[in-house]
């Protein structure tokens, strides 16, 4: 499902306002970046995107609003293909980048971790620049001086490289938890979070997780690696480290790239957070 969505300018202006409002639109509307998500990866976690988005553009030009397109995915064969078929899940994603670049956006960004396991293969078919939610959370992680990271998220996130070697060219190390603790933080991910069901009991058993990961290894930060898990565990700190949300850092970039004196990178050129 494609969506095409141009927030309402000025949610409290009057009609003289708003008259004026479309009037400023209108002369920037020419020159305006388009962004494609590719959601749905899952519900909860696009609404947020798409949220946080209109609130970054509109903190900063409340005269206008940024040109969206969603294309909601289903997660749950999703998750299916992630488990069992990456060929499958590639083209999956592949053909939901195309629909967006159909509908003419500028740069795609995938609301969700874990299809960035096939980033590469999709950056390298895709016809247009895709932003890293990954590359995007190292550059901050190594901006802040962070050496040595808990890593938190599904199952597919927490155990496939995808992290660990992006953030290795920073320098940085990424540990996830041992082996019972993944099990339980993916059921807890599948089971609830992706069904929008956030418990203040389930939070204070990822604080304790955190506290031992702390006392364990050494960690200095907390990768949030599930963009459901800020609507868990919101705010800067966890346990008293540092916390890196994903959905946060990510939405930064979008809208940066959606400024208008933005440049895009070329396919030969890449930006540091976006690949083709």
């Amino acid at each position: 499902m494609v969506v095409l969505a141009r927030a309402c300018f000025g949610r409290a202006a009057n009609r003289g306002g708003l008259r004026a409002l479309a009037s400023n639109a209108a002369r920037r509307r020419h020159d305006m970046t388009m962004v494609g998500l590719v959601g749905g990866l899952g519900p909860e976690s696009t609404i947020d995107y798409y949220r946080r988005i209109l609130d970054a553009w509109q903190r900063q030009d409340p005269s206008t609003a940024p040109s969206i397109v969603i294309d909601s995915l289903d997660v749950q064969r999703a998750l299916r293909l992630v488990a069992s078929d990456r060929p499958a899940l590639i083209e999956y994603l592949l053909a939901s980048i195309r629909r967006l670049a159909g509908a003419g956006v500028d740069f795609v960004a995938m609301t969700a971790n874990t299809p960035h396991i096939v980033f590469d293969e999709l950056a390298s078919q895709s016809p247009v620049p895709l932003l890293s939610i990954v590359e995007t959370c190292a550059a901050e992680a190594r901006r802040r001086g962070l050496r040595r990271l808990a890593l938190l998220g599904t199952r597919f996130t927490m155990e496939a490289p995808f992290y660990p070697t992006v953030f290795a060219r920073h320098d940085i190390s990424v540990v996830p938890p041992g082996a019972a603790d993944r099990t339980w933080v993916h059921e807890r991910y599948i089971g609830q979070f992706l069904k929008g069901d956030f418990r203040d009991d389930t939070r204070q058993e990822f604080v304790a997780l955190v506290r031992r990961m702390r006392a364990e290894h050494g960690v200095d930060g907390v990768i949030l690696g599930g963009t459901e898990l800020p609507l868990l565990l919101p705010g800067s700190l966890i346990a008293d480290l540092p916390v890196l949300d994903t959905t946060a850092l990510h939405v930064d970039a979008i809208v940066t790239r959606l400024e208008p004196d933005a440049v895009m990178p070329s396919p030969a050129q890449p930006a540091p957070t976006v690949s083709r």
